[in-house]
């Protein structure tokens, strides 16, 4: 029984720390995509847009997909193992999990496709007609992931804090549940089919994630 509880927690601490390891690659590169790069793009002419496009964003986006894969997938295994199933836990685990899609099922597709409009127009092409339609998407996507990661790492980091987020979500009010949640999944939506609003820019966007941590926790503390 000790030797099995041992092998049990080696391998829930080597998940943990591959989970941060590829945690880290993934949440660094949106920052910088969102708060260095984009601003270059701002500034840049359109020969050095067109150059970084194809040199450097593949290479870039391939740290950063695979990376939200990894996290996803150790987080998903170290859950199995450890059986958690907190307030906070669960709140970061839904708005990863909200991540992680829109890095793959959205970010990512339509990068592709702006990509291949910028190799097109180096070679001497048009633009591709759905090009700008793509960036946009992308950009909304990556934006509403920006958002989400200050509370999303607020609440896996503070769930062993915090007591009352350590409480399962079964001893958890249907109202304070369906608040909480609904919250994360109207902004996820917006994600996909609104606006980036307030979250257009930097500033806007740091300034509403803190918010949003601030809101989430107070609707958990008083719900």
């Amino acid at each position: 029984m000790e030797l099995a509880l041992l092998s049990q927690n080696s391998l829930a601490f080597l998940l943990r720390w591959a989970h941060l390891l590829a945690g880290i690659t993934w949440v660094g590169l949106l920052y910088y995509f969102n708060f260095i790069q984009g601003e270059y793009f701002k500034a840049a002419d359109g020969a050095a847009k067109t150059d970084v496009i194809q040199k450097l964003v593949p290479n870039a986006l391939w740290w950063f997909r695979w990376g939200a894969m990894f996290t996803f997938i150790s987080g998903i295994l170290l859950l199995s193992i450890k059986h958690l199933s907190g307030m906070g836990i669960m709140i970061g685990v839904t708005m990863g999990t909200i991540m992680f899609l829109n890095v793959w099922l959205i970010i990512w597709p339509n990068q592709k496709i702006v990509i291949a409009s910028a190799k097109q127009v180096a070679g001497g092409g048009a633009a591709l007609p759905g090009a700008a339609g793509a960036l946009g998407k992308a950009g909304l996507a990556s934006r509403t992931n920006t958002l989400f990661s200050v509370p999303m790492l607020f609440f896996m980091a503070s769930s062993v804090h915090l007591g009352q987020l350590q409480t399962s979500v079964l001893n958890v009010s249907t109202v304070s549940l369906v608040v909480v949640f609904g919250l994360i999944a109207v902004l996820g939506l917006n994600g996909v089919f609104g606006k980036t609003g307030p979250i257009t820019s930097v500033k806007g966007v740091i300034g509403s994630g803190f918010l949003l941590t601030a809101v989430l926790y107070l609707l958990v503390e008083l719900l």
